[in-house]
């Protein structure tokens, strides 16, 4: 029995709760938007870097696109989100009162996936402060990632299934 309880409190104990996951990822996500601050002009593919700055760092902003001030809210989905079956995360729009909510789905929490979350939460937070265009998002989540390590992921499949190739923005 003592041997089950020990086992059992070792298991449990080297598993991150789900809330480490998700700060982890922001953590991630706002070092490497700090790094890459010095190379990004203070408008980067009509996204506001401070607005930017301001929803991934203090999940709140002062919004151009949306209009007012916006606040962020992080929700984990539960079983019956519909769009789970397709994505990691995705954020609800338009705002409603004020607030916008980002969704992390189970894929989300996908073990050994740090370097995706941070690139999803990149690519989201571009959805929450400047609109749904996914070929945006995607450019400017892959641009943030090269100004701050010097390389991007590959993310040409999506890109492709997008058609992001006439959109007007582009990959690093």
């Amino acid at each position: 029995m003592r041997f089950c309880l020990a086992l059992l409190l070792l298991v449990f104990g080297l598993v991150p709760a789900r809330g480490d996951v998700v700060d982890t990822a922001f953590n991630r996500a706002i070092a490497q938007l700090e790094d890459a601050l010095p190379q990004l002009p203070a408008e980067l593919f009509e996204v506001d870097i401070a607005a930017y700055r301001g929803a991934i760092t203090f999940r709140k902003f002062a919004s151009r696109y949306w209009g007012g001030t916006v606040s962020l809210q992080v929700v984990e989905a539960s079983g019956k989100e519909a769009s789970c079956n397709r994505f990691a995360a995705f954020v609800r729009l338009p705002p409603e009162a004020g607030s916008v909510s980002l969704v992390l789905c189970p894929q989300f929490m996908t073990e050994g996936a740090d370097a995706l979350r941070t690139l999803t939460i990149l690519h989201e937070m571009v959805h929450v402060v400047a609109g749904p265009n996914e070929c945006r998002a995607m450019a400017f989540a892959a641009r943030v990632e090269y100004a701050a390590t010097g390389s991007f992921t590959d993310v040409a499949r999506y890109w492709n299934a997008n058609s992001c190739e006439g959109s007007g923005f582009s990959l690093p």
